[in-house]
């Protein structure tokens, strides 16, 4: 699925900006929602239906929130309707097995599974419908009523399958008008193909080497060459899903559309509370302003805010996956944020800073150790063997042959993670020496764009992780 979509941006896409650049202003969005539905259905052409039922649904009851004449009643029984049908449907398809599963083992049932595809993009456009009309009703958006504009913010392709989760009122305004100039569209060809670059150079090469470590038997991997795999894993986990961030900016500012940042140098972090907010920003900020701020947030008390963020932690996990390791994850990283909270950040503020980022990128790795397997003997097996409790040796010929053979690609990929990102006022410098550097970022694009399509058309090993979600 991810090589066919990206098959599809190489085919289509140029056919896709043509009827868009010679479209009227009050048909791109038209032509960008059937390219999304065009997207959505290369994939998987049946759940185009559930796309657009959860569509109608909440275009249909913004619609309702906007009537004045509603008291708060039936203001708030519509929010709880719009909440209920998008977690319904959500839950239908990514929940219903793992209960079922769970239901037959606790009570040696037999009812058989649904065994449903998960629709492409669910986990996202779900909260993204739901943003909409939490927006519409606290005041802070207004009801669209063209339904036109408001499908093509639901199932714009730029960003459907990985985010970032775009809030409706941060693209309200960017829906009804906006306008591309030839710098944004150069600085989108640069940030999609930066993007495509991260995923199948960097995350694709070094998930072969987590692919070979994870594949072994836990019980057998000495110390050194269980921490290199999970190492391994990060990387690959933050270049994938980093690199599509950059790919759906990209090709938001390529039509017009300024999409937030979703990641900020995660790996440079000085505590896990800094992590997160610097991981998936944009699944931060949505539970923090639809579920943490409405719960109380830190207004009410240190006893209830602590609650409110294992609250969120639990519900992170769950989003993530129909698993007990998600579920574990979650909670595993809202005990450390709670201590961090409570303690833990005025403790960290005396020590040195390489002492705080070691202790980050400890916690961050040891999560994504209860992040990457399924099964919870798995995670107790790969933990056992990072730290020496399986009766194995701290290296091996094996450790040294995996150093070996990926020490360029490690240290490239430790630069690429922690390269400031941010573009900087233009230097005071000459006309030749500024064509210069404009010819060689130039070129250098060309190259990696050249060798990421080389490495799609060749390369068996393209996963997606975060498509799973």
């Amino acid at each position: 699925m991810v090589f066919s979509s990206l098959l599809f941006l190489f085919i289509f896409l140029p056919a896709v900006f043509l009827l868009y650049w010679l479209s009227p202003r009050r048909g791109k969005n038209l032509i960008l929602f059937l390219a999304s539905l065009a997207f959505y259905a290369w994939g998987e052409p049946v759940y185009i239906v559930i796309m657009l039922i959860s569509t109608v649904t909440d275009y249909s009851f913004g619609l309702l929130l906007s009537r004045p004449e509603w008291g708060s009643k039936r203001r708030k029984a519509i929010v709880v309707a719009s909440v209920i049908v998008n977690l319904a449907l959500l839950s239908y398809f990514k929940y219903a097995d793992f209960a079922i599963r769970n239901v037959n083992a606790l009570l040696g049932t037999d009812i058989p599974l649904t065994e449903l595809a998960l629709p492409i993009g669910i986990s996202f456009y779900t909260f993204q419908s739901m943003s909409y009309i939490i927006d519409v009703y606290r005041g802070t958006a207004k009801a669209q009523r063209n339904w036109i504009d408001f499908g093509t913010f639901v199932a714009l392709f730029p960003q459907l399958v990985a985010g970032p989760i775009v809030q409706y009122n941060t693209l309200a305004e960017q829906l009804k008008e906006r306008r591309v100039t030839m710098e944004m569209f150069a600085e989108g060809v640069r940030r999609f193909i930066i993007g495509l670059a991260k995923k199948v150079l960097l995350a694709n090469n070094i998930g072969l080497l987590w692919h070979a470590i994870s594949d072994a038997d836990a019980g057998t991997l000495p110390v050194l060459t269980a921490w290199l795999g999970i190492i391994a894993f990060a990387f690959q986990i933050y270049f994938d899903f980093s690199g599509y961030s950059d790919m759906a900016i990209g090709l938001g500012l390529m039509f017009g559309f300024r999409f937030n940042e979703n990641f900020n140098k995660p790996y440079t972090a000085q505590s896990i509370t800094d992590f997160w907010r610097r991981w998936h920003i944009s699944l931060s900020t949505w539970f923090r302003d639809y579920v943490y701020i409405p719960l109380g947030g830190n207004r009410k008390g240190l006893p209830k805010q602590l609650r409110n963020i294992l609250i969120v932690w639990l519900l992170t996990g769950i989003w993530h996956g129909a698993a007990w390791n998600f579920m574990l994850w979650g909670l595993y990283f809202g005990v450390i944020l709670i201590f961090e909270k409570w303690a833990g950040l005025r403790l960290l503020a005396r020590v040195p800073r390489w002492i705080r980022h070691v202790y980050a990128s400890l916690l961050i790795l040891i999560g994504w150790v209860l992040f990457a397997f399924d099964e919870l003997p798995k995670v107790g097996g790969y933990l056992k063997a990072m730290f020496g409790l399986n009766g194995q040796p701290v290296w091996n010929d094996g450790t040294v042959y995996f150093l070996y053979t990926n020490l360029g690609l490690l240290a490239v990929l430790v630069l690429a993670s922690i390269a400031w990102r941010k573009r900087t006022e233009p230097a005071r410098e000459n006309g030749g020496l500024s064509a210069i550097r404009s010819l060689a970022g130039t070129a250098s694009l060309l190259v990696l764009f050249f060798l990421s399509v080389s490495y799609l058309v060749d390369a068996t090993f393209n996963p997606f992780l975060y498509f799973r979600f």
